[in-house]
């Protein structure tokens, strides 16, 4: 494989698209290829640099002018110049909504320069199902997607939802998200030596970005259920509007002193490696990556049928899998897990064999196959 010089556009957020693109690219690295982040802060996954994995921000003034911050025409300027003094060869842009429509702008400048270069957009989900689909932006976006040379997402699920809901004439071609196993499998070989006597009340865990499509609630309202039968806490990782929501709803039902608000973290595999089942009542999920965060810590899933969720968590196996709102439903399964500890770890080891599945290692080689692609498309 061709060594290339990548640049990669993405959120630099606690979000999946972020996380997912930050570890995309300094796996790209240890493949042996450059890779230059672009975006308006450092993304929060990316650790050292080196002379291989840059970080170029966007600076946005701020102009009274405008009563919008215009970062598409920011962000388009910084990628003919990172193109143009690093010669790079693939510009992947993770999002739609700008990230793709910046990058078609900043292709177009380029070529005014004689300088030509492949655009490989990946959908993540609400750049499509929510974002997207509002009538003030989906001409831009429709535009966008038919305008790179190579789109990718995240799931089959995602995949039909775009094309049902979008005019595309481009191939929409599946790369599903990943993790990287080795560092849960370190994380599971830490927690075992740290607490070698089995604990004596269950650990149930939520990690999300706390905004409504999350259903923090129904995540407290299915604990709630949980602990009338059974000795158990509940982590709450992650920071977001509906925070104070699910604080108050803690207080009502009188289980502040069960519930642990931890906040945002780098190292989620750390907390999750103490539990036992994962929640994940999304009304609204086009993959699922902190669902398979936590299968890779060996954790069991009780999750929504909603978007690709049911294509990682296969229900009956490594977990099961409810509509979003049937919080009797997901109480009753998930007390049925943890009433048998047989069960209990049939559970967690298949959702840990199925989580390898999408080891990094497993699909970096078909980005890579990706890139080459759009190259050969701009010959």
């Amino acid at each position: 494989m061709m060594k290339m010089k990548i640049a990669i556009v993405c959120y630099p957020t606690f979000g999946g698209s972020g996380v997912m693109a930050t570890e995309l690219g300094m796996s790209l690295v240890n493949h042996g290829h450059e890779v230059h982040f672009i975006a308006y802060k450092k993304p929060v996954r990316l650790t050292d640099l080196n002379q291989n994995l840059h970080f170029h921000k966007v600076n946005v003034p701020d102009y009274p002018l405008f009563s919008f911050v215009p970062y598409e025409l920011a962000l388009s300027t910084k990628l003919v110049d990172v193109v143009k003094n690093n010669s790079i060869d693939v510009l992947h842009v993770h999002y739609a909504i700008p990230h793709a429509y910046a990058a078609y702008m900043a292709k177009k400048m380029l070529k005014e320069q004689s300088i030509n270069i492949p655009i490989v957009t990946t959908l993540h989900g609400t750049d499509i199902t929510l974002v997207g689909n509002h009538p003030s932006y989906k001409t831009a976006v429709t535009f966008s997607i038919n305008k790179s040379d190579i789109v990718t997402c995240v799931s089959q699920s995602l995949k039909e939802d775009t094309l049902d809901q979008f005019d595309i004439k481009k191939e929409i071609v599946v790369i599903p998200n990943f993790i990287d196993i080795s560092k849960y499998i370190i994380q599971q070989d830490l927690c075992l030596h740290e607490n070698p006597i089995p604990a004596k009340e269950f650990i149930i865990s939520h990690v999300s970005n706390f905004r409504p499509v999350k259903n923090v609630t129904n995540v407290i309202k299915i604990f709630y259920n949980i602990q009338k039968q059974l000795k158990a806490q509940l982590l709450m990782i992650g920071e977001g509007p509906e925070k104070s929501v699910a604080e108050d709803l803690c207080k009502e039902l009188g289980i502040s002193h069960l519930v642990k608000f931890l906040g945002n973290t780098n190292q989620v595999e750390k907390n999750l490696c103490h539990s036992d089942l994962f929640l994940l009542p999304s009304s609204a999920e086009s993959f699922g990556l902190a669902a398979l965060e936590a299968m890779a810590s060996k954790v069991a899933v009780i999750s929504s049928n909603a978007g690709g969720l049911p294509e990682i968590n296969i229900d009956g196996e490594t977990g099961y899998v409810e509509d979003f709102d049937n919080i009797d439903e997901m109480s009753k399964k998930a007390i049925s897990i943890l009433s048998s500890k047989e069960q209990l770890d049939s559970f967690k080891n298949k959702a840990f064999l199925k989580a390898k599945e999408y080891d990094i290692n497993n699909l970096v080689p078909l980005y890579e196959k990706t890139y080459q692609r759009a190259l050969d498309s701009i010959k």
